[in-house]
């Protein structure tokens, strides 16, 4: 009753003015989350994405917005803005204002910056995916997100020490992703033992050390673990047996050694397992009873004694990687006959007995990969069916017999590895088939009969190596059709007749090995407009003639002509010291330079008359020649043709930085005298201002076309085209838009309607390759060696990284490293660059790109090209700086590089120090070796195992020498220091 009357005394304003107050205070949490999406979205406003053209308040409601979701009282309970090509820098002092936010997935898109200790506020958070960003410092505490039960940091560019303790208060989490971060080392986390519910935990590549501990049979609801690529020693602990829940364990790349636990079998759910590149050991019997496995990797171990037989009864087999073991047995001749298996490599083991007849039964394998074993046989006669079929390598085995004929016309067969069998019989005629063939090795096998006329239609063909056979006949003129073949080796068979002119329409040829053959006739001068060719070796034929003077064009690192019949003069530009044992047996050559050689002055009274007969008839015809050259030049000249550069209103400059200079002065001093090296794109000239400052200019090499190539002048410098080339495309868009003091500048690109120049800086040093390698070569301490390495790597790094969009150069070696008159490096040529799509997909090409030697060895066998690829080109750059070995030399042993010879070493040795350049000082040999332990990374085989250059720079800063002095580099070129 008194309380009626109490209410009764209340005027009803005010209680009117109590229900607005109220009402007002409901509203104002909308308004507050309105207002921090706002400032979410505008943090993000640069994004190249549509994802916020629904957030207009005007328009949508709050909970409308695109990737927002809201529960029943209208408050934000999810932010999922996943792939969306969002960019900027995360505020989470406004998205952890949202008090009943409980999810934020931000995974896949381009976010920079740090993570604010604001993240710590979002306390209702079950679900964080901030993975594959590009952060930058430490992942702040996260004690206070009790809730979380999915945290993905994965890839995500944090870096530093990790939290590890904030994960004792999240023990609901059920997802944890932490890999692929540039963390500091640390054991393994203890905390994550305590952390039950989880039923996937990937922290590959994070850093961490030690071994694994045996409590992780705690975790025994896993499902997926994955703890690759990280610093691991000891045997796998018996607890992992205990985890009968995993689908998948990935454990490669670390230091893992022992047996398999007993009791492994007991993961029967086993779908995926790969603990490759360990050094674990014992045989495969607890890997039998994994009857569901569906890829299995135990590749670069210890393992040893026979592959089990029950793993031809797997059903689901698909990929099987078990090479470099010391496995030994027959391979199970049931294998792949009740799967589809696609990807089988057991190489570099000690397996013997047949290839098992059935791996392509169901149509399905790609690869088959089974060199270096003992292998008995023949190829089974089904596998010319087997039309899925990429890369087809039984090298290095003991097979035999004829290889069946529809072997030869795979339609996707990419890679044929024949070589150092027993094989016998003809290269199939059916070879023009096969349209995606790049390469074709055959070498020391008793392969006979001619090459067939139809391999100029197997125009994918890069690589043909036939050597130590019986092949005869004459090499057909259609080889001339293969415009992509980088390398032509026919040595020591029985091939005659005369080598084909056309020989020289396969331009990409970069290496031809001829000899020991009978090829006779004249050497063909076509060969000489082999702009690429780095290596001619026609030794030990019966050639005769004269040596093409075409041939003097050439930049060759090894020629070999000798023990033929040649007779004439020696080209001047080929009488060099180098190539002074090139030439022998053949008497009839001669020579002013070389000392075993007559001269060719010397005359006798013998043969007196019929040179001078002889001298006549060539005066003749030259004067006739020379009449008929005037006539087609009249004839063919084009209009205005009188003055190909000095039209001034013909060229246009495009500058990129402030000139002091135009561009008929650079025009101008484009001439023979100047040239000072040559490029894979073009000739480089060092000119010199009226100012005094100095300009490096390359000119880019074209391809003529149509009549144009008949009416070239020859008095021109310039090559003559109507059409931009691909190179200068790709060297001007990639260098104009580069800032950087580790990358050469470009002062500005000339162009006509005929003619490309770019002009660069001019660096007085020269190349790294000059400066290691060749008659330039200088003492260079370790000091001096390690500022080039990190001045290179941060070089690529900011390609990689700084830009835009990633730039991938594709052809990193010394030669492309030229260095400034203080030494520091510049990383240069970038004919061969392609700048990578902004949706991160990769380019592709199907000629081989590069220097061999450099070559990522992927590269040769899929064509991808990514920043992965400049990694590894990087690493032998680091090998030859500590090393001072080239990247190819023959002390390596037949077909090793530099990278083979360093791995070979390691593991014999166990140490890398006795591999420093000896002119290194004693003090300074462990610094050059830590070194070198980097580059053994970059040059992983798998491109996944290499670091980024971003990490290969922290890596090389990490390791710099302990008294790292100032360098001073004298004019005459030798090192001091201050």
């Amino acid at each position: 009753m008194s309380a009626k009357l109490n209410f009764r005394r209340h005027p009803i304003h005010k209680i009117i003015s109590l229900l607005c107050f109220l009402s007002l205070i409901s509203l104002s949490k909308p308004t507050t989350e309105l207002q921090s999406l706002l400032n979410f979205k505008t943090s993000l406003s640069k994004s190249p994405t549509d994802a916020f053209d629904k957030w207009v308040p005007d328009q949508n409601p709050l909970c409308n917005f695109t990737g927002i979701t809201c529960n029943p009282n209208k408050m934000v309970t999810e932010i999922n803005l996943s792939q969306q090509n969002l960019s900027g820098t995360l505020p989470f002092d406004s998205i952890c204002s949202l008090q009943s936010l409980e999810k934020i997935s931000l995974g896949s898109n381009t976010l920079f910056g740090s993570i604010t200790e604001e993240v710590s506020n979002c306390t209702n958070l079950k679900f964080l995916d901030l993975g594959w960003n590009s952060f930058v410092g430490k992942v702040p505490d996260m004690s206070s997100l009790t809730q979380l039960k999915y945290l993905n940091l994965n890839r995500s560019g944090f870096s530093g020490q990790f939290p590890w303790k904030s994960l004792e208060n999240l023990t609901n989490l059920e997802f944890l992703s932490l890999g692929d971060n540039s963390f500091d080392k640390n054991p393994f986390p203890l905390e994550v033992l305590n952390l039950e519910n989880l039923y996937w935990l990937y922290l590959t590549n994070c850093s961490i050390e030690g071994k694994i501990p045996e409590g992780i049979g705690n975790l025994t609801l896993l499902q997926n673990l994955e703890i690759s690529s990280n610093f691991l020693v000891g045997e796998i602990p018996q607890g992992i047996t205990k985890l009968k829940n995993l689908w998948q364990l990935e454990l490669y790349s670390n230091n893992l050694v022992g047996k398999f636990p007993t009791g492994f079998r007991n993961l029967t759910n086993l779908i995926n397992f790969d603990a490759s590149t360990n050094s674990l050991e014992g045989d495969l019997s607890e890997i039998k009873y994994l009857v569901n496995l569906v890829s299995l990797q135990l590749f670069e171990n210890q393992f040893s004694g026979e592959i089990p037989v029950e793993f031809g009864e797997f059903k689901s087999l698909q990929n099987l990687s078990l090479y470099t073991n010391k496995l030994s047995g027959s391979l199970p001749q049931k294998i792949g006959s009740h799967s589809g298996l696609e990807f089988i490599d057991v190489s570099e083991n000690s397996l013997t007995g047949p290839i098992p007849p059935e791996m392509c039964k169901n149509g399905k394998m790609t690869e088959l990969l089974m060199l270096q074993n003992s292998f008995t046989g023949g190829i089974p006669e089904n596998y010319v069916n087997c039309s899925s079929l990429h890369r087809f390598r039984v090298n290095n085995n003991s097979l035999s017999g004829i290889v069946p004929a529809g072997i030869w016309s795979l339609p996707n067969l990419s890679i044929v590895d024949l070589t150092w069998n027993q094989f016998e019989g003809p290269l199939g005629s059916t070879i023009g088939e096969a349209k995606a063939l790049a390469q074709l090795f055959l070498a020391h096998n008793r392969f006979s009969g001619e090459l067939p006329a139809t391999i100029g239609e197997a125009t994918s063909l890069v690589d043909i190596e036939l050597s130590s056979n019986q092949f005869s006949g004459e090499v057909p003129v259609t080889i001339g059709n293969l415009k992509r073949l980088s390398n032509l080796h026919l040595e020591n068979n029985l091939f005659s007749g005369t080598i084909p002119e056309s020989l020289g329409s396969c331009v990409s040829l970069n290496d031809i090995g001829l000899a020991g053959n009978s090829f006779s006739g004249e050497i063909p001068a076509s060969i000489g407009s082999l702009r690429s060719l780095n290596s001619l070796n026609l030794s030990d034929n019966k050639l005769s003639g004269e040596i093409p003077m075409r041939l003097s064009s050439l930049r060759l690192s090894l020629l070999d002509l000798s023990n033929n019949q040649l007779m004439g003069r020696i080209p001047e530009s080929l009488s060099i010291e180098a190539f002074k044992s090139s030439f022998a047996g053949n008497p009839g050559l001669c020579s002013e330079n070389l000392g075993n050689f007559q001269s060719c002055s010397s005359d006798s009274s013998k043969s007196g008359d019929f040179r001078t007969v002889i001298s006549c008839f060539v005066a003749g015809a030259s004067v006739l020649f020379l009449s008929l050259l005037c006539f087609m030049y009249v004839k063919c000249k084009p209009k205005g043709f009188d003055h190909p550069i000095k039209r001034r209103s013909s060229w246009a400059m495009k500058q990129f930085h402030v000139l002091s200079f135009s561009e008929e002065e650079v025009v101008n001093a484009i001439r023979k005298e100047n040239l000072i090296g040559k490029g894979g794109s073009g000739n480089v000239y060092g000119i010199r201002l009226r100012s005094g400052k100095q300009l490096a200019v390359k000119h880019i090499w074209k391809s003529d076309s149509g009549d144009r190539r008949s009416c070239r002048s020859s008095a021109s410098m310039l090559a003559k085209g109507s059409l931009l080339s691909p190179e200068y495309d790709a060297e001007v868009v990639t260098l104009s838009s580069i800032r950087h003091v580790n990358v050469v500048k470009l002062y500005c690109s000339i162009t006509s309607e005929d003619s490309n120049l770019l002009v660069y800086e001019y660096l007085p040093n020269g190349s790294l390759w000059d400066r290691l390698h060749t008659c330039q070569k200088i003492e260079m301490d370790w000091e001096v060696r390690y500022e080039i390495a990190v001045g290179a790597a941060r070089g690529l790094e900011y390609l990689h990284h700084g830009c835009d969009r990633p730039v991938v150069h594709r052809d990193v070696k010394t030669s492309n490293i030229l260095l400034d008159e203080q030494m520091k490096p510049k990383i240069a040529d970038f004919g061969l660059a392609k700048i990578l799509h902004a949706n991160g997909s990769k380019d592709s090409t199907n000629i081989i790109a590069g220097t061999y030697g450099y070559i990522a060895p992927e590269y040769a066998y899929t064509y991808k090209v990514n920043e992965k690829s400049d990694v590894y080109s990087f690493g032998v750059v680091l090998m030859e700086l500590v090393t001072g070995k080239k990247p190819v030399e023959p002390e390596f042993g037949e077909n090793n590089d530099i990278v083979q010879w360093v791995i070979n070493d390691m593991r014999s040795r166990g140490s890398v120090l006795h591999l420093v350049d000896s002119t290194i000082s004693e003090a300074q040999k462990e610094d050059a070796a830590r070194a070198l332990t980097i580059a053994m990374h970059c040059t992983m085989k798998i491109p996944a195992l290499r670091p980024s250059m971003r990490m290969v720079v922290q890596m090389l800063e990490e390791a710099e020498p302990c008294e790292l002095t100032g360098i001073i580099v004298n004019k005459d070129g030798e090192n001091g220091k201050n």
